[in-house]
């Protein structure tokens, strides 16, 4: 009696269509990704992100063009006077300069915004939001939020004037230091803090860790990657991810310290001392002379202001 083979049925999830958003299923689809998928999507988007400021620092822009020597030094003495600055209208007259200034690099305004605004300048507006309640800075409460076991609580004229001031003091110089790195290569910019006498290691840990960062990443993705193509049924579960970060953090430690000495033997068999070069040495020219005395007359004329509003 022959034994007649069936072949085995297609798994009834591959088959089942994804739930749509409304009832009839027909618009938008609802998505069923676990953790460690959406970590991995936000680290590639940091990748792109990086890939995408490279390629603003090779347009044909205002800061491009200037030398990289002359953007740091007129950087840390804009952040300067930014910390030293004590009224609002100060600062909220620099910023569109700034803006002004990146539109001049090619750089998007509205990415530009986006970048500054969504991250740590309303992270620091949570964190000094306490500091507005008149139970930590007295002053004239003008936006009242009720009592409190028989006291008044409210935001004080003088906590919204003293937060409002830090965060934009934040926000300005997150604005300098992005058009900074968004408008300079890497490895121009390590060279132009050596030039300026940084200290070789702060410079060699710098540049070691940007490279590693990146390739950390990609080793992760292709991990993930792999562990996905040899995985037949639907994986979500938590705790199984859980287990794969916990043995993926192990595996990625023992590469990364294999990997490592690989890189400084083959870098120091090139000639690598610890400093960094460019591929071109750069002089000072007139219109490098014309952006630093610009970037250092808009400093006189912050402090100036400032002190002139009292």
């Amino acid at each position: 009696m022959t034994t007649v083979e069936v072949a085995p049925r297609t798994p009834e999830w591959l088959l089942r269509s994804e739930v749509g958003l409304c009832p009839c299923g027909c618009i938008g689809k609802r998505s069923n990704t676990g953790f460690v998928a959406k970590t991995l999507e936000s680290a590639t988007g940091l990748l792109h992100e990086a890939v995408f400021a490279e390629d603003v620092a090779h347009r044909p822009g205002m800061l491009q063009r200037t030398d990289v020597r002359v953007k740091l030094v007129v950087t840390f003495a804009l952040l300067i006077s930014v910390s030293l600055v004590r009224h609002m209208v100060a600062l909220i007259a620099m910023y569109p300069i700034v803006l002004v200034i990146a539109a001049l690099s090619k750089v998007s305004v509205s990415f530009f915004i986006k970048r500054v605004w969504l991250f740590v300048p309303i992270f620091t507006g949570i964190v000094v939001l306490p500091a507005t309640l008149n139970v930590i800075t007295a002053g004239r409460i003008v936006v009242p939020l009720g009592t409190w076991f028989g006291h008044r609580i409210g935001l004080t004229e003088q906590g919204l004037s003293s937060g409002g001031l830090i965060v934009a003091r934040v926000a300005l110089s997150i604005s300098l230091v992005v058009l900074l790195t968004l408008t300079t290569p890497w490895n121009r910019l390590l060279a132009a803090l050596r030039t300026l006498f940084v200290p070789k290691m702060f410079i060699l840990v710098l540049g070691m860790a940007y490279r590693y960062l990146f390739h950390l990443l990609g080793s992760v993705s292709d991990m993930y990657t792999a562990r996905k193509a040899r995985t037949v049924n639907r994986d979500n579960n938590t705790r199984r991810g859980r287990a794969f970060v916990a043995s993926t953090a192990g595996a990625l430690f023992g590469k990364s310290h294999a990997l490592s000495e690989e890189v400084h033997q083959a870098m120091v068999s090139r000639g690598f001392t610890g400093n960094p070069r460019a591929l071109r040495s750069s002089s000072l020219r007139r219109y490098d002379i014309g952006v630093g005395a610009a970037g250092f007359l808009l400093v006189a004329i912050t402090l100036v202001g400032d002190h002139a509003f009292g």
